[in-house]
């Protein structure tokens, strides 16, 4: 990340605020997917690798301190999205709508890894999310616990990632079109 100006704070401001709203709007409407990584993969594109992991780090602080207590268990998965996105950034332009659906794949895969492990171990596949409900309908059907943690996981995540990718490829434009910052 480069030096830190007052746009690029009030920009890493406004991306953790975007995870913050988009989580409790999630997390209250019970919805399937999370909507909490919005602000992550933003950081992440105008700003790296680090500039992402810096944005889920306080997002994944002040959600756990102020409404969702899961979200802080849930910090490595922030981190390691915002580290491949960041990644994916440097090689694919963020505003390059025909790379949406790999990257938004590239970038959910290592995620949901490490979120799937979390849940599992800690929670034993039940969150405050609206995926819960999910797990719990495949696990009653017979589908082994850390399988259905698994299976929904990575359809949850993907389609939430597919999200995220898209907004920033909307919010990236706009922003590079109106604000200079370099």
């Amino acid at each position: 990340m480069k030096k830190l100006s007052t746009q690029r704070i009030t920009l890493i401001a406004l991306f953790i605020v975007i995870n913050i709203v988009g989580g409790h709007i999630a997390l209250l409407a019970k919805l399937p997917v999370y909507l909490d990584t919005i602000g992550t993969l933003l950081g992440a594109s105008f700003f790296g690798p680090v500039g992402g992991v810096v944005v889920g780090i306080l997002t994944a602080l002040i959600n756990g301190t102020t409404g969702d207590p899961f979200s802080i268990y849930y910090m490595p998965s922030q981190i390691v999205t915002a580290l491949v996105a960041g990644l994916i950034y440097r090689k694919v332009s963020a505003t390059d709508v025909k790379n949406i659906w790999w990257s938004a794949l590239i970038i959910s895969v290592p995620a949901t890894i490490v979120s799937s492990v979390i849940t599992v171990i800690l929670f034993h596949g039940i969150t405050s999310s609206g995926s819960s409900t999910i797990v719990q309908v495949l696990h009653g059907l017979g589908v082994n616990q850390t399988l259905s943690v698994f299976l929904v996981q990575i359809g949850t995540d993907y389609l939430d990632r597919l999200i995220g990718v898209y907004v920033v490829a909307v919010v990236y434009s706009v922003i590079v079109s109106r604000v200079h910052l370099i």
